[in-house]
């Protein structure tokens, strides 16, 4: 723990920096999770620069797609059993400004809520394991440098856009690397559609850097750091496939 602790000092000294960090977090995790533990104020970096490239790139959509397909794209993937005004409400719903507005508001929120929520569990759970060492302003720290990939989920949506021959393409076409286009194959309006969509290796590869992170910072094994950090998302997840 103590060599563990001396890693930000350390490289803070070589001139270690929140943009080396960005670099380090995709192709050297454990040494990145060890260059910023301690920099909380260097959250904003991998924050702002995901949720700006994020809502940049799903405004571009929204100004992109064929509205009118969409909204009827949207009706057709309702459930079956779905009563017949929920068609009228998709359709007053949904406008462009309004996508993109939830694009701004919503996007953001539903971040920093994740992070919040996120942080506040680990929090809790490192009290009962390894002590008081860490506060609530590290996990957000740790939630937003691990979850910085996310990022590459929106790079692809621009690929999707940038490579298509027509502007009718569904959300969930611009999720490639989803569960459900790479091995569920459930149509819109089947049950487990939603459920895979949701999920995808991209969040596969953010929840493997929080394994190596919580791992690094706290000194706990791999399968351990695994087990408290994955344990959150597996839950939701198997809870939503039972009810499925």
């Amino acid at each position: 723990m103590e060599q563990q602790d001396q890693a930000p000092q350390a490289q803070a000294a070589t001139g270690y920096s929140p943009m080396k960090a960005m670099m380090d977090i995709i192709a050297a995790p454990g040494q990145a999770m060890d260059g910023v533990r301690g920099h909380n104020s260097w959250l904003w970096w991998p924050l702002l620069t995901s949720l700006l490239v994020t809502i940049a790139i799903t405004i571009l959509y929204v100004m992109w797609v064929d509205f009118p397909w969409l909204i009827e794209e949207t009706i057709r993937s309702l459930p079956a059993d779905s009563p017949p005004e929920s068609a009228d409400a998709v359709r007053d719903f949904m406008s462009p400004n309004k996508q993109m507005m939830f694009a701004v508001l919503g996007l953001t929120v539903v971040t920093f809520i994740i992070y919040a929520v996120q942080s506040a569990y680990l929090n809790i759970i490192t009290k009962f394991t390894v002590g008081d060492q860490f506060k609530f302003g590290d996990w957000f720290s740790f939630s937003a440098w691990t979850a910085f990939p996310g990022i590459f989920g929106a790079i692809i949506m621009l690929g999707v856009i940038l490579t298509s021959g027509s502007n009718q393409v569904g959300q969930q076409d611009l999720v490639p690397l989803s569960f459900n286009t790479l091995f569920i194959h459930a149509e819109p309006g089947e049950p487990w559609f939603t459920w895979g969509n949701s999920i995808s290796l991209i969040n596969i590869w953010m929840l493997v850097l929080m394994s190596i992170g919580y791992s690094r910072w706290t000194g706990a094994s791999l399968v351990k750091s695994t087990a408290i950090t994955w344990a959150p998302w597996v839950a939701m997840f198997g809870i939503w496939a039972l009810m499925i």
